[in-house]
């Protein structure tokens, strides 16, 4: 086997939603690198990872910086910093040889004749990015920008959004390899005879799928920086058995699960490290209960004794009025946060039985409902019983201390809005915490694309593909519900206004919660004419001005100020001037952990 060549250098990046946000696939792709490649891969390469607000050129100054402070290290040194992944300065200076002639600092120190040396081929440098429906439009920009500054880079693209529709992408064109699917082989593979050779014959190269047990688990590559400060990513599976057709997944076999023994033994040794905050990717948690309970067990046995809430203690809606989740960033930094996403109709009683021991401010579960329109779940080939995803949510919300979060879709293909509004005033009826409302999106390779002229569907021809109108609601319809969705996540998801919102569903004017809050929306639009920016000040005063035109003033008025005093807000808006205390009291405990719990919620959404 070929040792790797001296100078070589593999450069994995990433541009997150958000800096909270870690890569688990570019993780995998790092741990898999010596044990598909070839030892000492992993070793020349390192993970930069950026936000999607970060400007592309400081994104490519720093990937250069990155790729040359490997390049100036010795190329006699074994392990020298810059290829063990330390950061090195791009700026080395230059040596002199005896003669006086100028001798690059790489050059410096070496036993082999220069002239040797000069010969020798440039070390490749090859950079990988992780390509997301959410990251696509920025990674095009940092391309274009590489490949201008060093054409000699090696550019390799892999993720969903590049492994479908390849021909007929920019970004795709710009690169000078795409992998496609899984990567932990492939990309390995592929670095290997880059790097060692033979060079690869193909610049589209499928992925790989291995058995998972063929797969090195990523998580030693999450640094103490990253567990003391961001969100970590982790998985007991990968695919789905379900066929959703506007999901990708749907093009799955199956589901493929990981030795669940070899995955609490990894999140035994992320918990000893201090991790306390875990986000579950397993599009199914719940599919395998015999898992599912063994999970929760692992992590049950990790709370403090005083914590757990004991399953003689939980009685039949016996959920206390004033549960909340404990801060994040608490000094003694015990509290457990997990996240998972769970189909809605299969909850038996062996995982009740462990969900309703966890304390307040643990569980997080984001429930897919999509939409309770049978025909329209039949157009989608989506199995799901409404009458169990309906009681098991009522359950979840009487029993156990989980925050849900329900999922809907709009626009599916036959759905119309007034079917919409039906099953949403279904799901608002049930009560979960939080109604996140998406838009329909085609994604590259979803078989969702099968209906786009039989449905009337249009959509967006540019990330991130949102549906623009199909053939049942007009393009109008569109841009008003997606105002309609913004005004939601502000005024409901974000928990300030819960007594204000209760008014306006149960007393404003109309026919249903639904068409009451989008006759607000609508009114909200003309007056504000924008859907962001909005401060709690500004909501406040706009509710109050437009509520009290259809709602007794006064009552109005100080159903705002319990909102707004448990919010713990500190302005004086308009409509509220003359009420508020001189010296704020401290905000309400519920509301006031409510608000945190919403803010990490939409921070684990927004990847």
């Amino acid at each position: 086997m070929h040792k790797p060549a001296n100078g070589a250098r593999i450069v994995l990046a990433m541009l997150n939603a958000r800096y909270i946000h870690a890569s688990l696939g570019l993780r995998y792709l790092l741990a898999n690198l010596d044990s598909h490649g070839s030892a000492g891969l992993r070793a020349q390469a390192v993970l930069r990872e950026y936000t999607i607000a970060r400007p592309a050129h400081e994104v490519v100054a720093d990937l250069l910086a990155t790729l040359d402070a490997a390049s100036t290290a010795s190329p006699t040194s074994s392990a020298s910093p810059a290829l063990a992944g330390q950061t090195a300065s791009a700026d080395q200076g230059a040596a002199t040889d005896p003669a006086g002639s100028s001798v690059p600092a790489a050059l410096a120190g070496s036993t082999e004749p220069i002239a040797d040396l000069a010969a020798r081929p440039a070390p490749k440098q090859i950079v990988g990015f992780g390509v997301y429906i959410w990251n696509v439009t920025q990674t095009l920009e940092v391309i274009r920008l590489l490949k201008a500054a060093r054409p000699s880079v090696i550019v390799v693209l892999g993720g969903p959004e590049v492994s479908y529709e390849i021909d007929q992408q920019t970004i795709t064109k710009l690169a000078d390899f795409v992998v496609t699917g899984w990567g932990d082989v492939s990309f390995a593979r592929l670095c290997r005879a880059l790097i060692n050779g033979p060079q690869p014959l193909m610049r589209v190269i499928p992925g790989v799928q291995p058995d998972l047990a063929d797969i090195c688990l990523p998580y030693l590559e999450y640094s103490d920086a990253d567990l003391a400060n961001r969100l970590l990513y982790v998985q007991a599976s990968r695919g789905c058995p379900f066929k959703c057709e506007f999901c990708l997944s749907a093009l799955d076999k199956t589901a493929w699960a990981f030795a669940l023994d070899r995955v609490l033994a990894a999140l035994d040794a992320l918990y000893q490290r201090g991790a306390r905050n875990f986000k579950f990717v397993d599009r199914t948690f719940n599919l395998k209960i015999d898992t599912a309970v063994r999970i929760l067990q692992f992590f049950l046995d990790k709370l403090p004794r005083d914590s757990a809430v004991l399953e003689s203690d939980t009685n039949a809606g016996a959920r206390p009025d004033g549960d909340a989740p404990h801060d994040l960033n608490s000094a003694d930094n015990r509290q457990l946060f997990l996240h998972f996403e769970v189909i809605p109709d299969h909850l038996p009683e062996r995982l009740r039985e462990h969900l309703v021991q966890f304390p307040p401010g643990v569980l997080q579960l984001e429930v897919g409902v999509q939409s309770f329109n049978e025909p329209v779940q039949q157009t989608m080939s989506r199995r799901q019983d409404n009458a169990a995803t309906d009681a098991n949510l009522r359950w979840l919300l009487a029993h156990t201390h989980a925050h849900l979060h329900a999922d809907l879709i709009f626009g599916l293909p036959g759905e119309t809005l007034q079917s919409f509004a039906d099953g949403f005033d279904q799901l608002l009826a049930i009560g979960p915490h939080e109604i996140q409302l998406g838009i329909l999106k085609r994604l590259r390779g979803a078989p969702i694309d099968r209906h786009t002229v039989t449905h009337g569907m249009v959509y967006q021809t540019k990330p991130p593909y949102q549906v623009l109108q199909t053939g049942v609601i007009d393009a109008d319809t569109v841009l008003r519900f997606t105002r309609f969705a913004r005004y939601w996540d502000v005024l409901a998801n974000a928990g300030r206004f819960a007594q204000t919102l209760a008014l306006l569903l149960s007393q404003a004017p109309g026919p249903s919660p639904f068409w009451r809050f989008w006759a607000l929306s609508e009114r909200f639009w003309q007056h504000l004419a924008t859907t962001h920016g909005l401060t709690p000040e500004v909501l406040v005063d706009a509710l109050f001005d437009d509520l009290s035109q259809h709602l007794p003033p006064e009552l109005v008025r100080q159903t705002l100020l319990a909102d707004y005093l448990a919010s713990g807000a500190r302005a004086n808006p308009r409509a509220l001037q003359g009420l508020l205390p001189r010296t704020a009291p401290a905000p309400v405990k519920v509301a006031r952990l409510l608000a945190t719990r919403q803010e990490r919620h939409r921070m684990l959404l927004s990847d």
